[in-house]
């Protein structure tokens, strides 16, 4: 069974909560999310952090998209060592988590993001982000790998594509 932590954005695709990406994405998301309820195990962090940004932002009684469903299984499973490995993450004042690298390339990081890469970093196999649509993951990928954190884009056209529009606005600004 491979372990796996889950970006709220791969929820929210596989819930069609994502307007701009492609069908093609939607269905790799559901799909992604099926497959680890199926054989898979996640990791989330002891403090409920994951957890929370997962209700927040998704509706798991309701269940109207494989995202909610998924969290439904994660809230079922949480306490599951053979499905779930929950990481305790300690605190830093100044990177968020203590196990959060300590990498200038990694200055700029989201601070919501962070708890993801805390808990890769802090468990011991630093198992793979899975990531949907969020394309400042690419900038952050070389950092992550080079302190042994992959992240799995399952949408890497649409991920792209995105990055390449966000680029093409931030030169027309200047």
């Amino acid at each position: 069974m491979t372990t796996q932590v889950v970006d709220t954005n791969v929820l929210l695709v596989a819930n069609h909560q994502h307007p701009d990406v492609s069908d093609a994405c939607v269905v790799a998301c559901a799909r992604r999310l099926r497959d680890l309820m199926a054989d898979g195990r996640i990791a989330i962090d002891d403090a409920y952090a994951i957890l929370r940004e997962y209700q927040h932002k998704t509706h798991p009684r309701a269940a109207r998209g494989m995202g909610d469903v998924f969290l439904k299984w994660v809230l079922q499973n949480q306490a599951n060592p053979a499905r779930c490995d929950r990481v305790a993450l300690a605190p830093d004042a100044e990177r968020g988590f203590a196990s959060f690298p300590d990498d200038p390339r990694l200055a700029d990081f989201d601070p919501s993001d962070r708890k993801f890469v805390a808990v890769a970093m802090a468990h011991p196999s630093k198992p793979p982000i899975v990531q949907a649509a969020d394309s400042k993951w690419l900038g952050w990928q070389p950092a992550l790998a080079a302190h042994g954190v992959a992240v799995d884009f399952v949408c890497p056209t649409d991920i792209h594509a995105f990055d390449t529009q966000k680029r093409r606005r931030k030169s027309r600004v200047r």
